[in-house]
């Protein structure tokens, strides 16, 4: 995709949707990490509906290593892998109490450090608390970055990589959200939305699916009388 495609169409996503946000429920950094750990492998409503309970009673590491490990998997048991995220999440938090006085680090060395934090769970804590420009790319990313041509590669590092070279200011702050948005609402998996897609014309996937054929009622057949 040429750079002037590349602007316009994060020029119309934008344009679409000027404030995007994450879609994980958090009141502060520590509750994002956490929520951004429990969402690997399952959906921002599912554990929105685990962490709301959750939240209201934990806002800090300290809090969390008071409930505990079964505590935290009572919360949590409704997400897929909960046991293991909440080993995890235990862990964090510690290592959090121990190494950073309780607070969230900003630096992705050191959120990377934390157990159950790669890199793209690194990214979109700096990116939504701390405003830095990276590009969190997750199966929607992947697959709008390959569909589309916008970013090509066979792995999600490579696809930040080329993202990050790409993507112009100023859209460079909110384009993974638009990203992850347009690949969960609008450029689906299994059957791509074409004919309602606002970049159709630039995007280099092909055959466009067409819009669903309108049902039409059969005429009703009398029997001669």
């Amino acid at each position: 995709m040429k750079r002037a495609e590349v602007f316009e169409f994060f020029r119309r996503l934008a344009e679409a949707n000027p404030h995007p946000e994450t879609e994980l429920e958090s009141g502060n950094t520590y509750q994002l990490l956490v929520a951004v750990v429990l969402s690997a492998q399952a959906t921002d409503a599912g554990v929105n509906k685990a962490t709301r309970r959750l939240f209201a009673e934990v806002k800090t590491p300290e809090q969390m290593l008071a409930l505990g490990e079964e505590g935290l998997r009572q919360h949590i048991k409704t997400i897929g892998l909960f046991n293991a995220k909440a080993k995890n999440v235990i862990a964090l938090s510690q290592t959090l109490v121990d190494q950073h006085g309780g607070e969230v680090p900003a630096e992705r060395d050191a959120l990377e450090q934390l157990a159950g934090v790669g890199r793209k769970t690194a990214n979109v804590v700096m990116n939504v608390a701390f405003g830095a420009e990276t590009f969190a790319v997750d199966t929607h990313i992947f697959r709008v970055g390959n569909r589309t041509g916008l970013a090509k590669g066979k792995t999600p590092l490579a696809v930040e990589l080329k993202l990050d070279k790409a993507v112009p200011q100023p859209f460079r702050l909110h384009a993974h959200h638009w990203l992850i948005l347009h690949g969960r609402y609008i450029c689906k998996a299994r059957k791509p939305e074409c004919w309602r897609c606002p970049v159709e014309d630039l995007c280099a996937f092909r055959p466009k699916t067409p819009p669903p054929a309108t049902k039409t009622a059969k005429p009703s057949i009398r029997a001669a009388g």
